[in-house]
């Protein structure tokens, strides 16, 4: 093998990327109290109204029956829950920065692939763009505004059939905590989940059974915590039990 070859420059990129995604999950997390408070200043990642052949809110954030069927293994490193909201849309639909920022990362190690995007925002939140189509033409250190095309939604199965769909997080810039998108987005929020296409609720807890039923209600999480969610009696059952 010589170097300089694809075959050398592949063996060196692997190790990169690997210590790159150890370093992005296990930074500290920022304290709460350096991280901008939900006052709705951010927009929603689409232009124009949704609608059967624009976009739709699709699942929601937190505990849904989808995240409480894989809390112990898709979800299990952010505490059993759905840490973003779930956008369906037809591929190649432009996704816009829900906020003024810079780019701090194109195609990171942060996971939704095949590519993403990272935008960082003031008050140290950071959102990440997920199930991308293509790489995003933007640059790492490129300064966005609200509003402006940042890249075009994809596809989580790659088929751009069965599951096309922006996944959108709100996270501290470290990275490790995940917030609720909803009290920092203005949105029509009640409006938006009833007329959403997923069709996935929240998970009951039987013992508890108002806890966490609300899309306004859904807790915070912390990369690497503990489960929140290993409920005694859940309703509805998993078929086939958890994952």
């Amino acid at each position: 093998m010589l170097p300089g070859s694809p075959s050398a420059l592949r063996l060196i990129a692997l190790p990169l990327a690997l210590l790159g995604v150890a370093l992005a999950h296990y930074a500290a997390p920022l304290p709460l109290s350096a991280v901008a408070p939900p006052r709705a200043q951010f927009g929603l990642p689409f232009a124009g109204p949704p609608g059967p052949d624009t976009w739709l809110l699709g699942q929601g954030y937190g505990n849904t029956t989808g995240a409480y069927r894989q809390r112990r293994s898709t979800y299990g490193n952010l505490q059993g829950i759905h840490a973003g909201l779930d956008f369906s849309a037809p591929c190649g639909t432009p996704v816009r920065a829900i906020g003024d920022g810079v780019v701090a990362e194109v195609d990171g190690p942060h996971g939704s692939p095949p590519h993403n995007l990272v935008i960082n925002h003031a008050g140290n939140l950071s959102s990440l763009y997920g199930h991308l189509r293509v790489r995003s033409p933007l640059r790492v250190g490129q300064q966005v505004k609200r509003g402006q095309v940042v890249g075009e939604s994809g596809d989580s199965q790659g088929t751009c059939v069965s599951a096309p769909h922006l996944h959108l997080e709100l996270r501290d810039r470290s990275h490790q905590r995940f917030f609720n998108p909803l009290p920092y987005i203005a949105a029509d929020w009640n409006t938006l989940a009833l007329a959403g296409s997923f069709g996935r609720g929240y998970q009951y807890d039987l013992t508890q059974p108002r806890k966490w039923q609300s899309p306004d209600s859904q807790p915070p999480a912390l990369r690497g915590g503990a489960l929140l969610n290993e409920f005694r009696n859940p309703w509805p059952p998993a078929p086939g039990g958890a994952r």
